[in-house]
């Protein structure tokens, strides 16, 4: 029986992300190696590891910005392998990088509005006076060129531009690196406030007790391979795979 006949008869409902047999790489390296994963829509999941274990790339891939990429990642039922990133986009994957990727000439207004989408179906639409709510660091400097704000206010902007776009998930490379502990909170409830309203998002993180504030699930990436799968109780409290995969 295949797996989406297993989920039938369970009645489970199908993940809205799903990973399967993912290879990718660079040139001339390969750096996944045949990941499955899953996430479900209103679900928080984090990919933990040590810097190199494939946690950022793992992104890059379902993204469709490497070159070499084979193997299965099917967006609500749409194969996204082989895909642009802006179809991928389109779909409703929203991706915010590690690197943030502002428009740095740009206001902190004319950012946000630059990435405004139409809503989507059965999407929340989201409003700059909704993210700026969430975000009043932000609100304080709508004018201000994005250039001269402060590390953790452009993560902030990063995050709330991609919402702009209202995907029904996100996608966050490494968002508490590098963040004050007051921006580390905001993210934290942003976080809380896009699961209640049915997104799901799959994170990249190294800091475990941000990814319990805000997961529900985590898998564990060695050397590209997936070392650990579980809720992220069980990896909390699981001290030998916490030793072996993220100490330091």
């Amino acid at each position: 029986m295949s797996a989406a006949s297993k989920r039938a008869a369970l009645g489970v409902a199908a993940p809205l992300l799903e990973v399967r047999g993912l290879d990718a790489g660079y040139a001339g390296a390969r750096i996944l190696f045949g990941l499955d994963l899953e996430v479900r829509a209103g679900e928080v999941v984090a990919l933990m590891g040590r810097n190199g274990a494939g946690k950022s790339t793992t992104l890059k891939a379902i993204m469709g910005l490497l070159a070499r990429c084979s193997g299965s990642a099917r967006f609500g039922g749409r194969e996204l392998v082989g895909l642009a990133p802006f179809r991928i986009s389109r779909l409703g994957l929203g991706y915010v990088p590690e690197d943030r990727r502002i428009f740095t000439e740009l206001t902190v207004l004319e950012n946000l509005e630059v990435a405004r989408r139409p809503p989507r179906p059965g999407t929340p639409a989201w409003t700059l006076e909704q993210l700026f709510g969430m975000f009043p660091n932000l609100a304080e400097m709508p004018d201000r060129p994005a250039g001269r704000i402060s590390g953790g206010e452009q993560q902030m902007l990063t995050v709330a531009r991609t919402l702009m776009g209202n995907p029904q998930m996100l996608l966050l490379d490494e968002p508490s690196e590098g963040v004050a502990p007051l921006i580390v909170e905001q993210l934290a409830a942003l976080v809380a406030t896009v699961k209640k309203q049915g997104l799901a998002v799959l994170l990249s993180e190294q800091n475990l007790a941000f990814a319990e504030m805000v997961c529900d699930r985590a898998y564990v990436l060695e050397k590209g391979e997936i070392r650990f799968s579980g809720t992220i109780a069980e990896l909390a409290g699981n001290e030998s795979v916490r030793a072996r995969y993220l100490g330091v």
